[in-house]
């Protein structure tokens, strides 16, 4: 499995994303799975990626928190959790999308 956090430069949330994942991957039974963090610098360079806001966690490429037809941005993303909005997925949230990549 390939982990990666895209992240615009200075993100405040990516320490977050980061430990909240590290969680995640520890109770799916995946702590062994490294995590890849990625700084996407320009518009040209989120385009390409199908970055949508900092921190983007792609999972095999994929990201499981996609909103339909959010455009491109290299400003704060901010997730729907069951404690309300927030910088970063959380760790339930991150749990089952990994599960999910496993199951595919």
């Amino acid at each position: 499995m390939e982990i990666e956090v895209l992240v615009v430069p200075d993100c405040p949330h990516q320490q977050l994303a980061e430990k909240r994942l590290r969680q995640a991957l520890q109770a799916a039974g995946l702590s062994d799975t490294g995590i890849t963090i990625r700084v996407i610098a320009d518009q040209a360079e989120g385009e390409r990626s199908g970055f949508t806001g900092s921190p983007t966690i792609l999972i095999d490429g994929r990201d499981p928190f996609a909103e339909p037809d959010a455009p491109p941005s290299l400003s704060c993303r901010i997730y729907r959790t069951s404690s309300g909005p927030a910088g970063a997925p959380g760790t339930d949230q991150l749990r089952r999308a990994l599960e999910a990549a496993v199951g595919r």
